[in-house]
């Protein structure tokens, strides 16, 4: 699942408004992301934890030359998942029904109040006949085969 997918997923709970799970999802990415930064672990309960990990400098090998090189230090995220969530994965626990989202309440139009009389009428004109006309329903073309095939002969040299 990417973003766009999740973003999708997340909408019928904002009453079909893309922009406004769209918009939950950046804010809940970027608290992570700037907790993370200031060295912070973020801890989502029955989910994981993510935390920021300092890796020292260390020796590795180019794997195509097979020469020793210096890796650099370096910072990098881990994410250490939760035990309810491992269970689910590992199938030892069963996930609970997913959240439904809100029933869209549609309001009725509100009652028109009772019309008034009908102004006098007028005598009744003429009324043009219209010609109704009635279109023949369009043919199909008929299918066309696919070409045969043409089978393109080698010439064989002999000696």
């Amino acid at each position: 699942m990417n973003k766009a997918q999740f973003i999708a997923y997340l909408a019928p709970h904002f009453g079909d408004n893309k922009k406004e799970a769209a918009r939950a999802v950046d804010i809940v990415f970027d608290a992570i992301v700037r907790n993370i930064s200031k060295g912070d672990d973020v801890m989502i309960n029955d989910f994981g934890k993510f935390k920021k990990v300092d890796r020292a400098a260390r020796k590795g090998r180019n794997p195509f030359t097979g020469e020793t090189i210096q890796i650099k230090a370096s910072k990098k995220v881990r994410f250490l998942p939760a035990k309810a969530l491992k269970e689910v994965i590992s199938g030892a626990r069963k996930l609970d029904p997913a959240p439904k989202p809100p029933v869209k309440v549609v309001a009725k139009p509100a009652a028109k109040p009772a019309a008034k009389k009908p102004a006098a009428k007028k005598p009744a004109a003429k009324k043009a006949a219209k010609k109704v006309v009635k279109k023949a329903p369009a043919k199909k073309a008929p299918a066309k085969k696919a070409p045969a095939k043409k089978v393109v002969k080698k010439a064989v040299k002999r000696k």
